[in-house]
């Protein structure tokens, strides 16, 4: 019981920091346009961000059933543990240096990496590809629900970030730039916040997969057997052949108001990478990066795609500064910023895996 109250503990821990660490992604643009003062932009992303991790569940069921086997390897709290370890050990690091990496993707690689070692080495414990029977057009399982968006859904904000300010571009190319700024300025607003909701879908709702994932495996093992009454909210019954987990409510509340606290607590450091060291930006170009981001979340969030809100902003706001000129990007923070995307899984997923194996020896 110590140990799955450690996960719990651990598992929110994880929350928090992925609260602060992407807290940039919904209000870095906002900040450096001088639309809002940091202060109130962190507070409108902790209330957004509150809002989006209460609206669905799509993305947790995915981390509950759709990357790892739990038929061949037992997700035990110790296992979690290390899969957690392993994810903020990186976005601490990340953080420190400024670098706005994917939390989504380090949790991921931890996931991996602690199930790959506790199997004992069997790759078959990781779900690669399945078809999924309630989306036929796409398929289930780590290929698909993670490497194909890794790729695809940076693209494609980028291309929509482009687009969307070229033809801003366009159509406002006889009005003077302070009527443009002003309305964008106002306009803006209503983009972060949606930014912040879609971050909020998205984000949070991995730590809410965790927490399930780990009460089934406590509940199957008999580990919840002799709990009082008042506890029994914790007990997580095993879905129906072909269904998936269900997330309870007090696990979507509790996850909301960890990650909206971490989101207060905001994220300085990435912000300054992200909303001005990569290019400088204008209201208008902050309404088409979230815009464009908000939109591409959206609709991963919406078939349980668990993508990285950094990888899509960041992609967006390159997008942006493209549609200018290909020289107002600062292509060497571009670079160090890429290189801490592909990096992500495989450190996250060989930390978790050393750590596993270290706990069984």
């Amino acid at each position: 019981m110590a140990l799955l109250v450690t996960v719990l503990l651990v598992a929110l821990v994880f929350e928090y920091i992925n609260g602060f660490h992407d807290t940039a992604n919904s209000i870095a643009t906002v900040v450096s346009t001088k639309v809002l003062t940091p202060r109130q932009a962190v507070l409108m992303a902790a209330c957004t961000n509150l809002l989006g991790a209460l609206w669905g569940t799509a993305v947790a069921k995915t981390i509950t059933s759709g990357l790892i086997d739990a038929k061949l390897v037992s997700m035990t709290s110790e296992v979690m543990i290390c899969a957690l370890f392993g994810a903020i050990a990186w976005n601490l690091l990340t953080w420190w240096l400024g670098l706005p990496s994917s939390s989504t993707h380090a949790l991921i690689g931890g996931l991996c990496g602690s199930a790959l070692a506790a199997s004992h080495n069997n790759w078959q414990v990781i779900v690669w590809s399945q078809p999924d029977p309630n989306h036929w057009y796409l398929g289930k399982g780590l290929l698909w629900k993670v490497i194909v968006p890794m790729v695809t859904s940076p693209v494609a904000g980028f291309m929509l970030g482009f687009i969307v300010m070229g033809l801003i571009y366009v159509l406002l190319r006889n009005t003077r730039p302070v009527r443009v700024n002003r309305f964008f300025g106002r306009a803006q607003i209503f983009s972060a916040a949606s930014m912040g909701v879609m971050h909020g879908t998205n984000d949070a709702q991995k730590t809410m997969g965790i927490i399930a994932l780990t009460l089934l495996a406590a509940t199957k093992a008999g580990q919840l057997a002799g709990l009082p009454g008042w506890l029994s909210f914790l007990r997580m019954p095993e879905p129906a052949a072909g269904k998936e987990v269900e997330i309870a409510v007090w696990i979507k509340v509790v996850c909301a108001l960890v990650m909206a606290s971490g989101t207060a607590a905001g994220g300085w450091r990435i912000i300054k990478t992200l909303g001005h060291k990569m290019v400088k930006l204008h209201p208008v170009n902050g309404f088409a990066a979230e815009t464009s981001s908000a939109a591409v979340i959206g609709t991963a969030a919406l078939f349980g795609v668990p993508v990285s809100t950094t990888h899509n902003i960041s992609a967006a706001v390159m997008g942006v500064g493209a549609a200018r000129r290909l020289n107002a990007i600062k292509w060497t923070v571009v670079e160090r910023m890429v290189w801490a995307w592909i990096f992500t899984i495989p450190v996250t997923a060989g930390l978790a895996y050393a750590l596993v194996r270290l706990a069984l020896y």
